[in-house]
């Protein structure tokens, strides 16, 4: 077990690079075993436990996978197996998306139900309903998904609500459908607008992402490409959130502004200074910020991932901020852990009402999932005196070389064993 030592108060300067998205990542490796012919070469791939884990499945179900830094290269063609049951599977969210990638390939598929972070419920219920109206028929039995089709055959598919994970997976067996699939309701987030482009550059057709509405004309088969990974939004907005509550000015490269926006605009209301440049932003802070309310929605809005993040900036805001979590129901447990660092907090349900202090004080606490994690690291900096994470692999599972990142930009962290 390892943990992290923080001397808190340090203001931050200086320039880090964005690694690649840990949420396209994990959408992209499992999209890649839909290539019967050629290698696929996936750069910009964040080296963080999650990817890790994607990549010992897929060699689990017969893939060559060959890592070299941040690039992956994956050989499907020679890939005969649609039986994916290791432990791996069980732990790993996004490992469903290997249900629509296989669906699409074999017509067939057997993967174990998956895990991930304790945020909420998380069904699959809009993939399901998207897999049958494609023509596959789903059991679950025993903690397995069975899906197996004659023929896929294209439909009109209206998500009752928005799902990022839906939209990939029904897009990637869509993929092989006879026909046109038009999917309704779509995520618009750029991790669905970068998996449809990894599709179309292995010879897919799917036009629409980005918006509501996917149409995708089904093929035959997909061949191997070379592709790189969009930059990460969430940890671009992590760095951001931190620069922006301990002060000083950094300077985020390899980010696509746009994505940005929503937390941005945040950060500007709170009185933060932000510069947007091609492919970097600049973040000022005197550390004299105001609270905000915040409410989390689908892209373009606040995104959900940021909200624990920011919820340790707000805590030391001036004033009353309000929270209303709208996407995941139980996405509040670092609040406890807040409160042992001085945080005025109270929870109602999916809003939580943040009273503003003057200071954090360091203490022992526990990251209780990946993003909360980041929200007690962004808590130690600003907190006077040492702060101790524990249950730090939580972070690891999302944030490549956290520790060493904020360290450069002039952060005190130090990973021990314990």
């Amino acid at each position: 077990m390892e943990k992290l030592i923080i001397n808190g108060g340090r203001p931050l300067h200086g320039e880090i690079e964005i690694s690649g998205a840990k949420n396209a990542a994990v959408a992209i490796l499992p999209a890649a075993i839909m290539a019967s012919k050629g290698v696929c070469v996936i750069d910009n791939i964040p080296n963080i436990e999650d990817v890790h884990c994607i990549e010992r499945i897929i060699n689990s179900l017969g893939c060559k996978v060959k890592v070299d830094n941040n690039s992956v290269t994956i050989d499907s063609s020679i890939l005969t197996s649609y039986d994916a049951n290791t432990e791996d599977v069980r732990k790993m969210r996004a490992s469903y998306y290997l249900i629509g990638a296989l669906l699409g390939r074999f017509k067939k598929a057997r993967v174990e139900m998956p895990g991930g972070c304790p945020i909420g419920v998380r069904p699959i219920d809009q993939h399901i309903k998207g897999f049958e109206a494609l023509g596959a028929n789903v059991k679950i039995e025993h903690g397995v998904v069975a899906v197996e089709a004659e023929r896929l055959i294209g439909t009109n598919i209206f998500f009752d609500v928005v799902s990022v994970g839906a939209t990939i997976n029904v897009m990637l067996a869509a993929t092989f459908a006879e026909g046109t699939t038009i999917l309704e309701n779509a995520a618009k987030e750029p991790h669905v607008v970068d998996v449809a482009n990894f599709l179309n550059t292995m010879g897919a057709n799917i036009k629409g992402a980005g918006t509501d509405v996917i149409r995708i004309t089904g093929v035959k088969e997909l061949q191997g490409c070379s592709y790189s990974v969009i930059p990460d939004q969430i940890e671009a907005g992590t760095y951001m959130i931190a620069t922006a509550a301990c002060g000083g000015e950094v300077t985020i490269n390899n980010v696509i502004p746009k994505h940005l926006e929503s937390i941005s605009a945040k950060l500007i209301e709170m009185g933060a200074e932000v510069i947007e440049n091609g492919d970097s932003v600049t973040i000022k802070s005197n550390k004299n910020l105001k609270g905000v309310n915040i409410k989390t929605l689908p892209y373009p809005g606040f995104p959900t991932d940021v909200q624990q993040p920011m919820s340790a900036l707000l805590c030391v805001s001036k004033g009353r901020s309000l929270i209303n979590e709208s996407i995941w129901e139980s996405r509040f447990k670092h609040v406890d852990e807040l409160k042992k660092m001085g945080a005025h907090v109270k929870v109602e349900g999916r809003t939580a009402i943040i009273d503003g202090v003057d200071k954090l004080t360091g203490a022992v606490v526990k990251a209780t999932d990946l993003r909360a994690g980041a929200a007690m690291i962004i808590a130690g900096l600003i907190a006077e005196g040492v702060t101790e994470v524990l249950n730090i692999e939580h972070i690891d599972r999302g944030y490549p070389n956290i520790e060493n990142k904020f360290n450069k930009l002039g952060a005190s962290i130090k990973r021990v064993t314990v």
